[in-house]
């Protein structure tokens, strides 16, 4: 046991050190990206394919009997790239008694976020609101082998797809960690050039009213540092961890901040 408690501390010293986003890590990211966009948006435009928890037998059922699904979505918890790792995960949750405009109510409540989704969300606003499109900061918190503090900016857009469906693309379009969060002398690492524990987020979200509630669907796309290779078999389980839980927190938050 002392062992393996010394085989964390000393990944754990190792993965920590600073990293920089390399050009061509964000080059793969964006192909990947692209892919994952032309199929979804393959599927919004597909009243069979709407719900990703509708494509498969028995996965609408088990969501509608109130079960958070979370899967990854392209078939392994992590997509290695160079200098980076790919986080993909999909996830589904069912509100019954619910209503699609109260759903988006909620939702689209950005102000609450630190409320609705803490600890994860330490702090949240609206920057500003024109139609269909949002841009809101978020102050995250995100924690596993360290914890660490971000100030992000996103860009969303949502789209009606009839009166029971809606669908939404968020991009974050600034991502900083924060030194010494909390203190007098708190700053931020230049974007690119801190942990590396999480550089991009795209976030895909799905919404229909059917069934006497309302089916929530949320995608995740991240973009981490890479893990050194004489750990993988230590940090990697714990980094393809992180996403899904976060995933599966924020669905079932939603959900409570529903009903």
């Amino acid at each position: 046991m002392l062992l393996a408690l010394a085989g964390v501390e000393v990944a754990s010293a190792e993965f920590v050190g600073a990293a920089i986003l390399k050009p061509e890590t964000v080059a793969q990211f964006d192909a990947y990206v692209h892919g994952a966009e032309t199929r979804i948006e393959r599927e919004v435009r597909s009243p069979s394919s709407f719900l990703w928890s509708a494509q498969i037998p028995g996965r609408l059922a088990e969501v509608r009997a109130g079960k958070i699904v979370v899967e990854a979505s392209a078939g392994s918890p992590v997509t290695e790239i160079q200098d980076g790792l790919i986080h993909d995960w999909i996830g589904a949750v069912f509100i019954p008694g619910a209503t699609l405009q109260k759903v988006l109510t909620v939702v689209q409540n950005y102000d609450a976020h630190k409320r609705i989704y803490q600890p994860e969300v330490v702090d949240s606003r609206l920057l500003s609101h024109s139609g269909d499109d949002y841009r809101v900061y978020l102050r995250l918190r995100k924690k596993k082998i360290i914890t660490v503090i971000l100030n992000t900016e996103h860009k969303i857009h949502y789209v009606s797809a009839g009166p029971t469906r809606c669908y939404s693309r968020s991009y974050a379009t600034r991502i900083a960690e924060v030194q010494n969060p909390g203190d007098p002398q708190e700053r931020e690492w230049p974007p690119g050039c801190d942990h590396g524990i999480l550089w991009r987020l795209n976030s895909y979200w799905r919404f229909e009213e059917r069934d006497g509630g309302v089916f929530v669907e949320c995608e995740a796309i991240g973009l981490s540092r890479s893990v050194p290779p004489g750990f993988k078999w230590l940090i990697l389980p714990m980094v393809e961890d992180l996403p899904k839980e976060s995933l599966a927190r924020t669905l079932a938050a939603t959900r409570e901040a529903v009903r």
